[in-house]
């Protein structure tokens, strides 16, 4: 199983279209400074979960992860979102998205559909901690970003449930438009069986039989790429003896050269300052191997 999720770039512009800084988000989560700048962002489960718990603090909007999962325009989807928007309805479209995520990232996309309702929902499987809220709501109104956009119709979903209370529950179901259930024994989103299976005015077969080749050829890349920046972090915590262990000493234990070290890794979308950094605090105090932020603990558009 892979140990990575990839953030979409996107949800760094959006998060400016709200006026919620990067860098202080970026800076409160403890996560590197340029980690969007990267050509993949890759983060951990605890990284993803510290950052959502770092934009719902610095946004002080208690809606700000319904606001972050809105998404009209078809350009501004993920790939992945694009090819489930090519298929036959919401139903078919979740779970051409749940076989990838499956494969791509720590997460499972979980589907259910009777004669009635249409549940989906989001089982992180690295996790130690609860979910942030912000990233069940942006999670959730993402979904009907989707069933809106595929069907080229204003559906709401029919209730979304939530394990945790909601101080603003009231605001939650104006914004989805449906009711919401607290004390779930999960977070799902549930949809009228109808509305799921309404079919999709996005529908693309050629487009869809078009993306396959480069999902498999990326899910390869991702496998790779998980597995070689796992095997750094390891390294370098092993390294992690009261300093800052350097980038020759690292290659060295992984008898490669410097340069082919920071190539693989620039490769993988990261660089060796930015896994250092995952090893270390804020303010560049060496971490316990078992307090780093890197850590295996355990994310639409997504991606998600």
């Amino acid at each position: 199983m892979l140990k990575h999720f990839r953030v979409p770039g996107r949800l760094a512009v959006k998060l400016e279209e709200l006026g919620v800084s990067i860098t202080v988000v970026l800076r409160k989560a403890g996560l590197p400074r340029d980690l969007f700048q990267q050509t993949r962002v890759l983060v951990s489960t605890g990284e993803l979960f510290a950052l959502w718990r770092a934009i719902d603090q610095v946004s002080s909007d208690p809606l700000i992860g319904v606001k972050l999962g809105v998404e009209t325009k078809t350009e501004r989807f993920h790939p992945m979102a694009i090819a489930a928007l090519s298929t036959e309805n919401l139903v078919t479209a979740s779970e051409h998205m749940a076989r990838y995520k499956k494969l791509t990232a720590p997460e499972e996309i979980l589907v259910e559909l009777d004669e009635e309702e249409f549940t989906v929902g989001f089982r992180w499987l690295l996790a130690v901690d609860d979910e942030p809220s912000s990233l069940t709501d942006y999670c959730f109104s993402w979904m009907r970003s989707l069933a809106r956009h595929g069907s080229g119709t204003a559906v709401n979903p029919l209730r979304a449930e939530y394990v945790q209370q909601r101080s603003n529950l009231r605001q939650i179901e104006r914004s989805l438009g449906c009711d919401i259930v607290v004390g779930a024994p999960r977070n799902v989103i549930v949809f009228r069986a109808a509305d799921a299976t309404k079919p999709f005015v996005t529908r693309n077969a050629e487009l869809l039989d078009l993306l396959a080749p480069q999902f498999e050829e990326q899910l390869r890349q991702y496998k790779e790429e998980d597995s070689f920046l796992e095997l750094v972090r390891r390294t370098i915590q092993d390294k992690l003896t009261g300093h800052r262990p350097s980038i020759d000493a690292i290659s060295r234990a992984l008898h490669m050269g410097p340069r082919t070290l920071q190539r693989r890794l620039q490769d993988s979308g990261s660089s060796f300052s930015a896994r250092l950094g995952r090893s270390t605090s804020p303010d560049g105090t060496v971490l316990p191997q078992q307090f780093s932020v890197g850590a295996e603990r355990g994310c639409l558009s997504s991606g998600l």
